[in-house]
């Protein structure tokens, strides 16, 4: 097995103190970090969420996404609830890396949305991979979930983990003026469920 548990620290946050935990693939040399919040039981379906990074979105308060929205409001919940867990994982611009997923913004603003911009560079419209999850939640002794997610394909990945997924939580939120045509990219190529939202029919 890859991922190596290596430590455990407090992190407090604006919603709580939560636990981290960090993970290191030592294939690929990437650092992974799991939060937990209460105490988690294998035998309950806990609240969590598989968050991929998304540095200008989670650090920079970007509004062409909507990935810093939803990790607060995923740890909100999870804070409020008193029990959870969030997987925060290093595979930034769906798994392109943040120089690539730059040059698919500069793509973007020309005119290409986000699937568009990913192909034109060489790549799938999604290159994230979920194979270290299980390792991961094994070491905060998590077997069922109810994920907070729009995407069925971190569905999927958890079920193909041998992790049961009790319920899907959507998590729709960050909607704005800027990230309307991602959104809907989101929801119209790559299958994201998002039926709270309305977009306007002229966004591509």
């Amino acid at each position: 097995m890859s991922i190596k548990y290596i430590a455990t620290s407090q992190l407090p946050t604006p919603w709580g103190v939560f636990a981290m935990h960090g993970f290191e693939d030592t294939e690929t040399g990437k650092e992974h970090v799991a939060l937990t919040f209460g105490e988690l039981n294998a035998d309950d379906a806990i609240l969590g969420r598989i968050h991929s990074e998304c540095l200008t979105g989670d650090a920079l308060f970007s509004l062409r996404c909507d990935c810093g929205f939803q990790l607060q409001t995923a740890m909100q919940n999870i804070a409020e609830l008193g029990q959870g867990f969030i997987l925060y994982l290093r595979q930034e611009g769906r798994g392109i890396g943040l120089l690539n997923k730059i040059r698919a913004y500069e793509l973007q603003d020309a005119g290409a949305n986000t699937v568009e911009a990913n192909e034109r560079l060489g790549f799938k419209a999604d290159m994230r991979q979920y194979d270290m999850i299980k390792p991961m939640l094994e070491q905060i002794n998590v077997t069922r979930v109810r994920l907070m997610t729009n995407n069925p394909r971190k569905v999927k990945a958890m079920q193909q983990e041998g992790i049961e997924v009790v319920d899907r939580v959507p998590l729709q939120v960050g909607k704005n003026r800027y990230n309307e045509a991602y959104l809907k990219t989101k929801s119209t190529e790559l299958g994201h469920m998002m039926s709270e939202y309305h977009f306007n029919d002229e966004q591509s």
